[in-house]
């Protein structure tokens, strides 16, 4: 399914649905950043996804960074909260979800990169080529405030 994000654009349309969702800044050793060349959108991004019930939001990153990336994660701390009425996607099946998403901090544990049916590439990405990947602003707040260990409390906006 495509999807179209809209960032305060006044053309956005009416959100009609919230989906708590998480995403994780994941670092390896080199200190690099995990990130998915998504399908739905064709941009770069952390991964995540949406919370189900029956499952903790810390489960709820372990298994949708292993879904979209291959990649086992032991889930660290939250660097944010994006709740921003301004940001809205729109789906092709008439969904129109308000941003509700959770950024946590998470280290790797296991497994191996592998695609999936909703990233077309994974890679661990050096922050010297974040600026040239198309990252959606809204996506990079989050990686930005993932990154920034000097922070004492998660983003909240």
């Amino acid at each position: 399914m495509s999807r179209t994000d809209y960032f305060h654009d006044p053309m956005a349309p009416t959100a009609n649905s919230v989906v708590p969702s998480v995403t994780a800044v994941v670092r390896n050793d080199a200190q690099d950043v995990l990130l998915i060349h998504k399908t739905d959108n064709n941009l770069w991004a952390l991964p995540g996804g949406g919370h189900e019930i029956g499952e903790s939001i810390k489960d709820t990153v372990v298994r949708e960074v292993e879904e979209e990336t291959g990649i086992r994660v032991e889930v660290m701390d939250v660097s944010g909260l994006y709740t921003d009425p301004g940001h809205v996607m729109a789906y092709d099946d008439g969904e129109v979800r308000q941003q509700f998403s959770i950024c946590f901090r998470a280290r790797p544990v296991g497994g191996a990169l592998r695609t999936s049916s909703e990233s077309k590439e994974v890679r661990w990405v050096s922050l010297d080529d974040l600026d040239d990947l198309d990252i959606h602003p809204s996506m990079r707040l989050r990686i930005d405030h993932g990154l920034d260990t000097s922070r004492t409390q998660p983003y909240i906006g």
